[in-house]
């Protein structure tokens, strides 16, 4: 299992097509993973899940995958989340 901070450069945070863009990326790989903000952890697979985190561009969240594929997931998740121009 492998866990990591990742501050959201999205411009509009994780509105409706980040999240669902989001879980395209998640689904793609067999490992378990969470997306953590304050009390609240999500299965990053879920756009419900996710939507209710209301996240905003700027904000930390803790990233936990778990899994035979977690490092390319991890990558990928970062890589995603870090693009300010998504």
């Amino acid at each position: 299992m492998i866990t990591k901070k990742i501050k959201i450069q999205l411009k509009n945070g994780l509105e409706a097509r980040p999240v669902a863009v989001l879980v395209q990326v998640a689904s793609q790989y067999d490992s378990r993973i969470y997306v953590e903000c304050e009390n609240k952890k999500v299965n990053a697979k879920s756009i419900m899940g996710l939507m209710s985190l209301g996240l905003s561009a700027g904000e930390e969240v803790v990233v936990s995958i778990d899994g035979d594929d977690e490092t390319n997931a991890m990558d990928e998740i970062e890589k995603y989340l870090s693009a300010a121009q998504a």
